[in-house]
């Protein structure tokens, strides 16, 4: 499994393009998409593509140009809905090109691209409009293999959470391409941080996906988080630490909350299945936090370090963090 994440840059602006994609990389980004929305975006990629080493998918729509464009700037995936790229001779040039360049072509329905077929009705049923995005894919996949085309990646997204679930529940009774799921448009940190969880984790725990995007109206490197802790949470990744924090109350006298987000931050450069314990108070801290491979428990004036259950250090409370990032570090 795959976390996938999309720049929010102007494609054209190569360096902050590049600077972006850095900056996810070292979040635990995977694959990168990237828009693709003229022709200048599409030569950009050329460039962003020697400067970055994730692999880079483009982001057709309405202009198959683009498309091969892209193909030759070396993108690593297409990905398109056929519906708007127009009459089925330029769908048939993209597959040509990716297949020449031997790169898969992802079929990329969302709900919304229904609105424009007659039979699309307002507010439908989650199982209803399911039905009409599975049927128009097993349409697109029938199409490519026709064309004798097979590199296919299937993603069916809406920004309803149980429509997204039966869409590709169904799908995955007729066919066995891979899945890119994710729930589109799923809304701002904290609505899309829930519908993306909720609806990921019930696919992704039915063994249904492939790679994944967390889609939000949010910095892009919030999506990259969120989907490693979904993966994390359901088991899918081993080797990543797990960061347990204390809701606090009224007993916490450490500003708790900025001292978790930034060993939360330290935490993306481990590659261990470490546990780590941020607590804000002795009552929390050792006892209920004792499996815990190192944590802290914050104090008045003080506080205390421990390790697998057992008191490290007690250190004063302007040096607590420093410490216990030093600590951490350790065991990198």
């Amino acid at each position: 499994m795959s976390i996938q994440s999309m720049t929010k840059t102007d494609t054209r602006d190569i360096f902050a393009t590049i600077k972006q994609i850095n900056e996810l990389e070292k979040a635990g980004c995977e694959i990168i998409r990237v828009a693709v929305p003229d022709e200048k975006a599409a030569l950009a990629l050329k460039q962003i593509k020697k400067s970055i080493k994730l692999p880079l998918v483009a982001d057709i729509h309405f202009n198959y140009k683009l498309a091969l464009l892209a193909v030759d700037s070396g993108a690593d995936k297409i990905r398109i809905n056929p519906g708007n790229i127009g009459e089925d001779w330029k769908v048939k040039e993209i597959l040509a090109a990716a297949k020449s360049a031997k790169i898969p072509v992802r079929i990329g329905l969302n709900a919304g691209s229904l609105e424009k077929y007659p039979e699309r009705k307002r507010r439908e049923a989650a199982s209803v409009m399911s039905e009409k995005m599975v049927k128009k894919a097993a349409e697109y996949i029938r199409f490519f293999e026709k064309n004798k085309f097979r590199d296919i990646v299937i993603s069916l997204k809406a920004s309803d959470t149980l429509t997204t679930i039966d869409a590709y529940r169904k799908m995955a009774k007729l066919c066995d391409y891979p899945f890119h799921v994710g729930v589109t448009e799923a809304g701002t940190a904290v609505t899309g941080t829930v519908k993306s969880s909720v609806g990921l984790g019930i696919l992704l725990n039915e063994g249904l996906g492939d790679t994944l995007r967390v889609s939000l109206a949010a910095l892009p490197v919030q999506e990259v988080k969120i989907g490693r802790e979904i993966l994390k949470t359901l088991g899918l990744r081993k080797n990543e630490a797990d960061l347990v924090v204390c809701p606090t109350c009224g007993r916490c006298e450490v500003e708790l909350f900025e001292m978790a987000e930034i060993i939360e931050n330290e935490m993306l450069k481990l590659k261990k299945p470490l546990r780590i314990a941020v607590m804000g108070c002795v009552v929390n801290g050792p006892g209920e936090a004792k499996d815990a491979d190192l944590g802290l428990a914050g104090g008045r004036g003080s506080g205390l370090i421990f390790k697998n259950g057992k008191i490290l250090k007690k250190v004063p409370e302007g040096r607590l963090l420093k410490e216990f990032l030093r600590e951490l570090k350790k065991m990198g």
